[in-house]
């Protein structure tokens, strides 16, 4: 005797639906937890190397970080170092000074963050200088 057996095939097919639903949630999460920021970028003229060092006939200003953040202008210590005090001191030290002619010298310890050098770069040029300079120091 033979017992029929009944072949139920049915179309087996896989939902996309919720695969889809997954990506687009993921699509969308990165989205908004991405942070775009603006980047401001500082033009720089990198002088040439000279034997001599340069004639002194301009008075400079000159502006000293420490390995901790902490500014000096021309050897005076700062009571806080933020952008608002520096730009106080530095405007009494420049004060009857051409901007535009009067160099600032920057010079910060190897162990110094960037954002301090950075910050210093920023306030000098709000105020106006124009020439502002790195020192650095042969080892």
């Amino acid at each position: 005797m033979k017992i029929a057996r009944s072949q139920n095939k049915q179309d087996q097919q896989i939902n996309l639906t919720p695969l889809i639903d997954v990506v687009f949630l993921l699509v969308i999460f990165f989205m908004v937890s991405t942070s775009f920021t603006n980047e401001t970028r500082i033009g720089i003229e990198l002088p040439e190397s000279t034997d001599q060092p340069a004639a002194e006939s301009v008075v400079a200003i000159e502006l000293v970080i420490t390995s901790q953040g902490a500014y000096r202008v021309n050897g005076e210590s700062l009571v806080r170092s933020d952008a608002q005090t520096l730009q106080k001191v530095l405007q009494q030290q420049a004060q009857g000074m051409n901007l535009t002619a009067t160099p600032l010298v920057i010079s910060a310890d190897k162990d110094a963050k960037h954002q301090y050098v950075i910050t210093a770069m920023d306030v000098a040029g709000r105020m106006g200088f124009t020439s502002i300079n790195l020192l650095t120091q042969d080892q």
